[in-house]
């Protein structure tokens, strides 16, 4: 997962609100999408692989994927959490 040192200076892109780590349930909720086939990116891509780790954005809105330790910090990578049951 992402290094606390990190985490405590990384920020959206977009709005420059602080990050947390998501909690297991949100990535169930998250893979739960996956699955569904009903999850797509902010840059309108579907999301196909299940997401392993990801950093929430403070106001709970949009999630950032981390892949291989990596926070992806892409404004049309990040999943806008409305999509998710």
């Amino acid at each position: 997962m992402v290094d606390q040192s990190l985490l405590d200076i990384l920020v959206c892109p977009e709005t420059k609100q602080s990050l947390r780590v998501a909690d297991v349930a949100l990535l169930e909720r998250v893979n739960a999408s996956v699955r569904a086939g009903s999850l797509t990116n902010r840059g309108g891509q579907r999301v196909a692989t299940p997401v392993e780790a990801g950093l929430v954005r403070n106001d709970g809105t949009v999630l950032y994927p981390v892949r291989d330790d990596i926070p992806i910090m892409l404004i049309d990578e990040s999943i806008p959490l409305s999509q998710t049951q």
